[in-house]
């Protein structure tokens, strides 16, 4: 074993859980946390500065949320031709991947609420017609593509996709970047006035366990609040929207 490798087992060794592989020390990692606070209180102490234009976000599951129980995600984000379909599923193995199309195909890990875990996600892009059609209530299966597809019928209980699937927003997002451009801060505010905040770094594996002290150190001397119940945020979320 490396001595690099050695490093990074040390250093994740302060992480409470870990994935089922063992992250080589130069893989992506994205470390979250959900902050709660005043938007206006977080943009002042951290000296956020917006990150490109606001755009909007739709969340898919059914009222059982069927979706979030299997730990996948399916959200469309509008763009300039249409949308970002992503599928998102939590709990993967990013050591072997499966064999999916690399066009679509990416594998990193999350470390949130003191786990950390491997994070696949398939993206397809769809025009103008096909958001509106999705929007507008056509059954989702139809608009995944292959490797999208494949994925799920790969994953025991996800398919076929339950029929009472539906798109829920939209959310509107904003970006912001912190002040030494360390950080990223998304703002998400859904039709019911709600917001979520969460807070995010991208780093290396081998520095996770370092980086993620930083990010608590650096929000306690701003005195900006950290979400207590860390775990209950993506949940809570789905289900305001589905109010």
């Amino acid at each position: 074993m490396t001595h690099a490798l050695n490093v990074c087992l040390l250093a994740l060794a302060a992480v409470p859980a870990l994935a089922a592989d063992v992250p080589p020390p130069g893989a992506s990692a994205d470390i979250q946390m959900s902050l709660c606070a005043a938007p206006a209180e977080i943009e002042r102490a951290l000296q956020l500065r917006a990150d490109g234009a606001p755009f909007q976000v739709w969340l898919f599951d059914d009222a059982s949320l069927s979706l979030f129980d299997n730990g996948l995600r399916i959200r469309l984000r509008e763009t300039s031709l249409g949308g970002d379909l992503t599928l998102k599923a939590a709990n993967q193995d990013c050591s072997k991947p499966p064999s999916l199309a690399m066009t679509e195909a990416k594998c990193e890990y999350d470390l949130h609420d003191g786990k950390l875990g491997g994070s696949l996600s398939l993206t397809r892009g769809v025009d103008m017609r096909t958001k509106k059609a999705l929007l507008s209530g056509k059954p989702l299966a139809d608009e995944l593509s292959a490797a999208q597809q494949r994925f799920l019928l790969a994953q025991p209980g996800a398919w076929p996709l339950p029929q009472a699937i539906r798109a829920l927003g939209p959310t509107q997002v904003r970006s912001y970047r912190s002040g030494d451009k360390r950080y990223v801060v998304d703002v998400s505010e859904l039709p019911g006035g709600e917001r979520f905040i969460e807070i995010s770094r991208k780093v290396v594996v081998a520095d996770i366990a370092r980086l993620q002290e930083q990010l608590k150190a650096d929000l306690a001397k701003a005195g900006v609040t950290v979400c207590a119940d860390q775990s209950a945020q993506a949940v809570n979320k789905l289900r305001a929207l589905l109010r």
